[in-house]
């Protein structure tokens, strides 16, 4: 009887606090209608807790015990995500040295508040491609409240080959070096695949990120060569789908890429060298590029301050980083699918929103590279209750001061975040 009588008192507990949740009405100067690619006039959205419930035209009244909130002078737009940052680390000429000298706490602490600075920016979900699982407690940290930032999506720890772009021991002395396995995010068969996979769902991943060619910042020569076998990127992909992960590939090189995309990965990120042959058959596979042209520019931009990379750096930097914007153009006119994705940390984070001067200089219009930034990073992530604002989706919302459509730095003067129904950032 007892049991009964407190099974009955929560259940009215709980039917008291939907009940009692508070409704926000949120008026619209201009909303952007991200899947149509139009900007609609005077709006109103209705969020009760977390969950948008309706979206209707002109201003609605709000009732009593409702708040209001008065976006009438700002352009309003679903949360922006970035699909490749690094929220563990952030570009600078001792970097390098940090990595022997910085304990866990240390990038720990540095990551909050890359995490506070990056959703203050109005990027309200991120995917975090590589760290050394710092990343994963940053997630769990931001998920239980602790710590203000985005939505994170991590892969945990890259995968890569021996000596490859994600090998953690690149460079070090040979008493250092020792042999890095699949625990370590390193492989060499397809065996080794299955491991490194298991290994990161160990962990706590959300997906598998590879690094399917050399790269720029590693303290490794080959800045673009291949560096998997297609079969050891089937076998991380198959591996992967059994986790329900998705699997994405760092890739400068037009033949690490072709092998990539042939192995089944759901995105390649970069896409420096990316040739014709690679476009179609991404286009055949829809396999998704998310091209980072503000990375390019950044590391190229830093190789030429002397001192701040090491030469071996330094030499791949000042050639790979400019070619990304000429290769995304080349791309998004061929018909590949974008992603919207910066590498946030190889430049200053915060500054994710110049990513969109760049892609509209390379001829993207600005609504299609919100688009990339909303509906088809959710696309590419999985996850359908983000990415564009309507009836049963997350309260993921954010307002920019201007008309992006005519000033596209617009999109560099976020003036109010709500993420999850929660207001991060309001008007003052």
């Amino acid at each position: 009887m007892h049991m009964k009588k407190a099974l009955l008192l929560f259940s009215m507990t709980i039917v008291s606090v939907c009940t009692m949740a508070q409704k926000t009405i949120i008026h619209c100067g201009q909303l952007i209608d991200v899947k149509n690619q139009t900007v609609l006039k005077e709006m109103t959205i209705i969020t009760d807790g977390a969950t948008i419930t309706e979206v209707k035209k002109g201003y609605s009244l709000a009732a009593a015990g409702e708040q209001l909130i008065d976006l009438k002078k700002l352009t309003v737009m679903p949360g922006l995500i970035d699909m490749h940052v690094h929220m563990e680390s952030e570009t600078g000429p001792a970097n390098y040295l940090n990595g022997f000298t910085w304990n866990p706490g240390d990038y720990a602490f540095q990551s909050a508040v890359f995490a506070e600075r990056t959703l203050m920016s109005g990027f309200t979900t991120v995917r975090d491609l590589g760290g050394s699982g710092v990343n994963i407690s940053l997630r769990n940290a931001i998920n239980k409240g602790w710590v203000k930032g985005p939505r994170v999506y991590t892969a945990g720890k890259s995968l890569a080959s021996t000596g490859g772009h994600a090998d953690p021991t690149n460079n070090y002395r040979k008493d250092l070096m020792g042999d890095p396995g699949p625990k370590e995010g390193v492989v060499n068969s397809v065996e080794d695949a299955a491991k490194a996979v298991r290994q990161r769902y160990k962990e706590g991943s959300d997906l598998i990120k590879i690094t399917a060619t050399g790269g720029v910042l590693s303290m490794a020569k080959d800045g673009s060569g291949a560096q998997f076998t297609v079969e050891e990127v089937k076998a991380i992909v198959e591996t992967a789908r059994d986790y329900g992960f998705k699997v994405t590939a760092h890739a400068h090189g037009a033949e690490g890429m072709k092998r990539a995309v042939l192995g089944g990965v759901n995105s390649i990120e970069h896409g420096s060298y990316m040739s014709e042959e690679v476009m179609d058959l991404m286009k055949e596979r829809g396999t998704y590029l998310v091209p980072t042209i503000i990375a390019g520019k950044s590391s190229a931009d830093s190789a030429k301050k002397p001192g701040y990379f090491p030469d071996m750096v330094r030499a791949k930097a000042l050639v790979i980083g400019t070619y990304i914007q000429s290769t995304f153009a080349k791309a998004y006119k061929r018909g590949v699918k974008i992603a919207f994705g910066t590498d946030a940390g190889v430049y200053a984070h915060g500054k994710n929103w110049m990513e969109f001067v760049y892609m509209t200089e390379a001829g993207m219009p600005i609504l299609e590279a919100i688009h990339a930034a909303t509906v088809n990073a959710a696309d590419l992530l999985g996850e359908e209750r983000i990415g564009s604002i309507e009836k049963n989706k997350l309260a993921d919302i954010i307002a920019v001061d201007g008309d992006p459509v005519k000033d596209v730095t617009s999109m560099g003067k976020v003036k109010f975040v709500m993420k999850n129904g929660v207001v991060y950032k309001d008007v003052k």
